[in-house]
């Protein structure tokens, strides 16, 4: 009896990295039969990192609550009523401890997120010490603090800081649906500024925020043809809360979720791509195939500034089951 064998067709040679991705090649590489996808995935994954790696983020959110932005997934907002409060910004001796806790379980970063439009001069002061006394600790040190001003980020790299995370969120052709108190080109302009300032850059999005494949692509797309590409770059799964605009979206396939993880990695072949929001409700078995398509980066800790995460003991058993180390 003679086996059959399907042959997909390869291109001849990798997609340049000096050249620009298009629309049509993204949304080609997502209509790829789920296994081709996952594979090629993986195979890119293995020439630029060792795929038994993971790196691993801890998120606190030192100012909680109380943001005049209008997110339509973000519990935070003034806009929405939720169970989340505006909170005082946490002094720098509780952020440092949090950071001792993170670096104890094994975190290799420390990132830290205030619910903020963008910092007022006297806010950034207070988180420069911050910054210093976790990149004191050993951690590589990441902040999201929004929009920055002229000055603001160079501020923040002369306090030791390694990572700026500032998310494009969605494809420009959704934004306006998500968000209507800043414009997508604000959120560029801050890219630019981090850049300017020799940080590295922190930037993805969020899916199942009712966009469509094509939006998703759209995502990727920018992701993919940022000057030069984030190195980190995390994918947020929606999860849905209470009194936000996108409670009761439509849940996302998870073979679609794998499926950005793998495009990410495809187009962004060099950058971690993080699995973040939304990995609490992932089964083991999606999260393991997540890590095969490419995903080298996960946010590690029992909460993620204010909605939950794996815990670390279920972290740790699910990495020793997959023969994973910590970076």
């Amino acid at each position: 009896m003679t086996q059959a064998t399907i042959q997909f067709q390869r291109p001849a040679t990798p997609h340049p990295e000096s050249a620009l991705w298009s629309q049509q090649e993204v949304e080609a590489l997502y209509d790829l039969p789920f296994m081709e996808l996952v594979f090629r995935a993986a195979e890119v994954h293995r020439q630029h990192f060792d795929p038994s790696r993971v790196q691993l983020s801890t998120l606190v959110s030192i100012k909680t609550g109380g943001c005049p932005e209008d997110c339509g997934y973000c519990p935070q907002s003034v806009h929405h009523e939720t169970a989340v409060e505006n909170q005082p910004m946490m002094t720098v001796d509780e952020v440092v401890e949090a950071a001792r806790h993170a670096k104890a379980n094994g975190a290799g970063r420390f990132c830290m997120g205030a619910a903020w439009r963008g910092p007022k001069d006297a806010d950034l002061e207070k988180t420069l010490d911050m910054v210093q006394q976790v990149k004191a600790l050993g951690l590589q040190t990441c902040a999201t603090f929004g929009l920055l001003k002229d000055g603001q980020a160079e501020k923040l790299k002369d306090a030791g800081l390694d990572y700026y995370n500032h998310n494009l969120d969605t494809a420009p052709d959704k934004y306006a649906d998500i968000i209507q108190t800043r414009e997508y080109e604000d959120r560029l302009a801050t890219l630019g500024k981090v850049r300017g300032a020799g940080l590295s850059v922190c930037c993805g999005g969020i899916v199942g925020l009712n966009e469509t494949r094509e939006q998703r692509a759209g995502l990727i797309l920018q992701l993919a043809n940022l000057d030069p590409q984030p190195e980190s770059v995390p994918v947020n799964n929606l999860v849905q809360v209470t009194g936000t605009p996108l409670d009761g979206a439509e849940s996302l396939d998870w073979t679609e979720f794998v499926r950005t993880i793998a495009v990410a990695r495809l187009t962004l072949p060099k950058s971690y791509i993080r699995l973040s929001a939304g990995r609490r409700e992932m089964p083991e078995a999606m999260q393991a195939l997540c890590f095969l398509a490419g995903a080298n980066s996960i946010f590690y800790g029992d909460k993620l500034l204010t909605t939950g995460n794996p815990d670390v003991d279920a972290d740790r058993a699910l990495m020793d089951k997959l023969g994973l180390q910590p970076l």
